[in-house]
């Protein structure tokens, strides 16, 4: 089993620090850097072990046929990984397309 994560995920991910400090979520970067540090471990380490859904059509343009699993951060935050997965010579690959948090993606879900 192999997590993989698009780069523009990645992208997402440290325009999250900065947000996340900016909007005063955290009152240090180091902080809002530790949060999303922890969420991208919690997806490469958790993913595979999680339940996941069928995503809706809405979710289409991340791929076709894609999934998604939820991360609970805390009371008001869950984060959801949505992703392929692919078998390829006995082995299985988690492939990391999109992230949202419930605040903006619930509604589709």
């Amino acid at each position: 089993m192999k997590v993989i994560i698009l780069p523009e995920v990645y992208d997402y991910f440290e325009e999250l620090v900065e947000t996340l400090y900016q909007r005063e979520y955290f009152g240090f970067r180091d902080s809002s850097f530790n949060y999303v540090v922890g969420l991208v471990e919690e997806i490469e380490n958790n993913l595979s072990k999680l339940q996941h859904k069928r995503a809706t059509k809405h979710f289409d343009r991340y791929g076709k046929g894609i999934f998604y699993a939820s991360f609970r951060k805390n009371k008001q935050t869950e984060w959801y990984a949505f992703f392929t997965k692919y078998n390829e010579n006995g082995n299985t690959f988690y492939l990391v397309r999109h992230i949202e948090n419930n605040h903006t993606a619930a509604q589709y879900l």
